[in-house]
């Protein structure tokens, strides 16, 4: 890998009114279901931070260390970047309770919840910024349970040296392919691990490709069985997977998105500017016209509104974003 990111090609562009108002570029790497890079656009061999996109590799580590979560709920809100829903609150939680830990061990931010009736709720009772309320609390409830599970210290748990994390470096460079070019503090405090996009299309390949009864398969399999807890009512993975059954999808901050369906191959995007707006109609496009996943007919609305969505004036639709692979 190069030692930094070059950046892409145009992706996607905003058009309203039938004028191109705003223009995404970005990176895509396409890979087949083996793993072997079939299709990329831009820099797909350089490093990035996928940011929470390395959540399932991360969960993949926490049950090599020794976490047995106690259902697949408990699995699937580690790997989540969920919004602080109540049954988001109720997962982290059991989490915790399974490994006989409290929530003020966890070290990631205080904050509200994301989700905007939980906000509101939360607002509305007077109550201040918890932990548990930040959308990595599940990954932070984890990995406490993993250094219980391993009998590691649970303070210095966030140390890149810790052997936690030196194990989600060694799991994610297994799975990649790739060497870890860079570590980072993510936005919940916890090592971010940069490596390319290709590495991470790869990596989610593996794991929904991986025998079942295997710990990748488990971190899959959990999540797209519990894909409400991933990103909440709301949140596109959740969308993607109901509509899609057997894909697995996670997003991360910064633009970028992984998709994985079996038999298909695996999608990673990097949108340069960091725009959200534009990863997931970006992955979902590369998965379908790229990797060639068919889209059932009745889910085709629901992925055809997540790959082309509107641009509204007023309360009307006025336009849509469109993506340009």
């Amino acid at each position: 890998m190069s030692a930094s990111y070059r950046g892409g090609e145009p992706v996607a562009e905003i058009v309203r009114s039938g004028f191109a108002e705003s223009l995404h570029r970005g990176s895509v790497a396409v890979t087949d279901p083996a793993g072997n890079l079939v299709a990329s656009i831009g820099d797909t061999g350089s490093p990035v931070f996928p940011r929470s996109s390395n959540k399932p590799m991360q969960a993949l580590a926490m049950l090599r260390a020794g976490w047995d979560p106690a259902t697949e709920a408990d699995l699937a809100i580690a790997s989540a970047s969920h919004r602080g829903e109540p049954f988001h609150l109720a997962q982290v939680g059991s989490v915790l309770r399974g490994a006989g830990l409290g929530e003020d061990l966890l070290q990631c931010p205080p904050d509200l919840p994301s989700d905007p009736t939980a906000r509101g709720a939360v607002i509305a009772a007077g109550a201040e910024p918890r932990r548990i309320y930040m959308n990595c609390s599940g990954k932070h409830a984890g990995m406490l349970a993993a250094c219980a599970a391993a009998g590691w210290d649970t303070a210095t748990y966030r140390d890149p040296e810790h052997p936690l994390q030196r194990l989600v470096i060694a799991t994610v460079e297994e799975l990649t392919g790739d060497r870890v070019e860079a570590i980072g503090v993510d936005g919940c405090g916890a090592p971010v691990l940069a490596v390319s996009l290709a590495g991470i299309a790869r990596a989610f390949a593996r794991l929904v490709e991986a025998p079942a009864g295997t710990n990748e398969r488990r971190v899959a399999d959990a999540m797209r069985a519990n894909p409400k807890l991933i990103d909440g009512t709301r949140g596109p993975d959740h969308r993607m997977m109901t509509a899609l059954p057997g894909l697995l999808a996670k997003g991360g901050a910064e633009g970028v998105h992984v998709l994985a369906a079996p038999g298909v191959g695996a999608v990673a995007v990097k949108i340069d500017d960091g725009a959200g707006r534009a990863s997931t109609p970006v992955s979902l496009r590369a998965l379908t016209a790229l990797a060639g996943l068919a889209v059932p007919k009745e889910a085709k609305p629901e992925v055809d509104a997540l790959m082309w969505p509107e641009v509204h004036g007023g309360d009307q639709p006025v336009g849509r974003l469109r993506t340009l692979l």
